[in-house]
């Protein structure tokens, strides 16, 4: 065999590099999703990936005879599962609870795949090279396509082509290696071999071709699957999945499948949020909300004519984008975006309190719950300290700490991490119908636990235009029950013990219902 088909056969285990660390990047990425923990999840995906390939690598021992046609079938069997893992487990979400299952046996298939392929290659090639330099060439081929898979999946196909189309680009790629292979090599490959071979191809190819023209309509299917009510709009972001539905005139917004919002009832939520305190503070012109996308927020903040300025920050662009254009929240949020009062700033929320020289006389805190090891982050002690720095002496601070009941732990290692972070920690709560139980903590430079209490059961309201909150329910969102759990054990949430998280996917809600 010339040296020429030695390089078609290491192009094609760069493809396979390619387009296998791809797979497992959005597996992984799809496991944090639907089942939460993201350390865990990419640890674990990754890291049966390559116990699969050494497996596979094994495996390939079994196979004494046609070993090009063993590795022909393998890169066929590899090009259409990276294509389709990802919109497998789209279409299947809303049909299996085990979702994990589709997506960790996709891991272990593709990891076979790809171990026993090295082998195969090396064998294959061993009469163009020696021994050291047909190991060396056929390895580095292999990761240099997974370098590259990184890089393309990071700065191009996620933010660009989201997670259902991802795959079938670098799929498709190491399907086309694949058939040049064939090509290349057939006069090498048993007669018996290369009648299935021509028919199997072309039948793949229309397969991913069919899958791939139909994605975005499949994936809708398998999300109208998992959620009760109409899915009216559905974008994969670099930073997160955006879904929108729909019963009879009120709409929900999910995050990753975590429900954020209903314009039932979000009033409910927001109120609490911004209007506490915004009374606490004497002057507040300068407000920073970090999170918050929806621009709900923004439309309570704005009833306070005396503001000069509101900063909000949000790391996804499309968030924002369909809080400033999308009809329903427009609608919602009474076009807030456009007051000419309002910046936008799409960046991380820790890296901008690191390189702002601004100083805040309000901050709202509005993130997804702590469900995750990069969520965790913005609940930190660290966290909590920038807030601290960058807010004036006689300012406040509210964060969403997410229920106080039915994640007890999570709800009190948020209040004592703000404590630990030089404020006056105090919580409150409000029943929201669509959440049940919610929780937020304020936090004082200045005052104590009891003075804030005392302001903010004589704060009157009557002032702003408002649906729900009174003088009256602050009795209600400042009154406490005993907590259904000992927490004398909770911790405080750093960067270097995240705990967080872990008291968040300990205190699931499926527990209390």
């Amino acid at each position: 065999m010339s040296q020429k088909k030695s390089r078609i056969l290491k192009l094609a285990l760069f493809a396979t590099g390619l387009s296998g660390i791809v797979a497992e990047y959005i597996l992984s990425t799809l496991a944090t999703y639907f089942l939460g923990d993201s350390v865990f999840q990419w640890t674990m995906i990754l890291s049966i990936m390559l116990f699969s390939m050494g497996v596979g690598s094994r495996l390939s021992t079994l196979f004494t005879t046609k070993i090009l046609e063993k590795f022909l079938i393998a890169e066929f069997l590899l090009s259409l599962l990276t294509s389709t893992a990802a919109l497998t487990t789209y279409f299947l979400m809303g049909i299996t609870e085990n979702i994990g299952v589709v997506i960790y046996s996709f891991s272990i298939a593709i990891g076979l795949l790809i171990g026993m392929e090295i082998p195969l290659v090396t064998r294959i090639n061993e009469d163009n090279e020696e021994l050291r330099t047909n190991i060396a060439g056929v390895m580095e081929n292999d990761y240099y396509g997974s370098l590259i898979g990184g890089l393309f999946f990071v700065f191009v196909g996620l933010p660009f082509l989201g997670l259902t189309h991802t795959p079938f680009i670098l799929g498709g790629i190491n399907f086309l290696v694949a058939i040049a292979l064939f090509i290349r090599l057939k006069k090498y490959i048993d007669i018996s071999y290369r009648i299935p071979f021509t028919i199997t191809i072309p039948v793949i190819l229309c397969t991913i071709l069919f899958l791939s023209y139909n994605a975005d309509e499949i994936v809708l299917y398998g999300e109208q699957k998992r959620y009760n009510d109409k899915v009216v709009f559905s974008k994969q972001t670099r930073y997160q999945k955006i879904t929108i539905t729909q019963w009879k005139e009120h709409y929900w917004l999910y995050l990753n499948s975590s429900k954020q919002l209903c314009t039932f009832d979000e009033f409910l939520y927001h109120e609490p949020l911004v209007h506490p305190v915004m009374k606490l503070t004497k002057d507040p012109r300068n407000v920073l909300i970090l999170g918050a996308g929806d621009g709900c927020a923004i439309r309570e903040v704005l009833k306070y004519k005396d503001v000069e300025q509101i900063t909000l920050v949000d790391i996804d662009p499309e968030m924002t984008k369909i809080g400033k254009s999308n009809e329903i929240f427009t609608t919602m949020n009474d076009s807030a975006y456009y007051d000419p009062k309002v910046k936008v700033v799409n960046q991380d929320a820790f890296q901008f309190l690191e390189n702002t020289t601004a100083f805040y006389d309000v901050m709202i805190l509005d993130f997804p719950d702590p469900k995750s090891i990069d969520l965790n982050r913005v609940y930190t002690k660290e966290f909590y300290r920038l807030c601290h720095r960058r807010l004036r002496p006689f300012g406040h601070i509210i964060t969403q700490a997410v229920s106080p009941y039915y994640t007890t732990k999570a709800f009190r290692s948020i209040e004592k991490t703000i404590s630990a972070s030089g404020f006056t920690a105090f919580p409150i709560r409000n029943h929201v119908y669509s959440f049940g139980e919610w929780g937020w903590v304020i936090g004082s430079k200045q005052e104590s636990k009891g003075e804030l209490k005392e302001r903010l059961l004589d704060m009157n309201f009557e002032d702003i235009e408002v649906e729900w909150i009174t003088n009256e329910s602050m009795n209600l969102m400042t009154s406490f029950g005993r907590d259904l759990i000992k927490i004398d054990s909770v911790e405080i949430n750093t960067i270097r013990n995240p705990v967080l998280y872990k008291y968040y996917l300990d205190g699931t809600w499926a527990k209390f219902l």
